[in-house]
């Protein structure tokens, strides 16, 4: 069952791995704003344009107390080859198979694509108040200028 969340709900505290084998959850940034950019697959030219656009504007949103978090349902091992492969200031983490973060936002889904059907990760970004609230969402993310609009919507927060 997918389970949806807009503006103004609290965003869902589901774990999720980080490459060193730890975990992050939403509530560890309590008291500070949080930009959660949910992408398809690590090492594909959209996905890698994404997270190049948010590293370079990282002090950017650190300047704004704003925190950044990647997330893919790629493998943590995954995650460090593609941090150390393209020098990637920005923290990623990896999503559960099932019952994960994703899932429960419902950006885990049926996609199509060649006649293809398959389960799939549909670009989207959110932005959390301090309080771990949504304060904007950004669904079916095209890549190019996305980062630059995401800080100036965190600065104006």
């Amino acid at each position: 069952m997918s389970v949806s969340y807009g503006v103004g709900d609290a965003m869902p505290d589901i774990a999720l791995e980080t490459p060193d084998g730890g975990d992050v959850k939403i509530s560890d940034f309590k008291g500070r704003k949080l930009v959660v950019f949910f992408y398809p697959k690590d090492n594909t030219p959209g996905c890698t344009m994404e997270a190049k656009d948010f590293t370079a504007l990282k002090g950017e949103f650190d300047e704004a107390g704003v925190a950044l978090l990647g997330v893919s349902k790629d493998s943590p091992r995954k995650h460090q080859n593609f941090i150390a492969k393209h020098e990637l200031a920005t923290p990623l983490a990896t999503d559960a198979e099932e019952g994960g973060l994703s899932d429960a936002l419902g950006i885990w889904t049926e996609k199509k694509n060649y006649g293809r059907t398959y389960m799939g990760m549909v670009r989207t970004t959110y932005l959390v108040n301090s309080d771990g609230r949504i304060a904007q969402i950004w669904n079916k993310v095209r890549v190019k200028g996305h980062a630059e609009e995401v800080l100036k919507a965190a600065q104006a927060l």
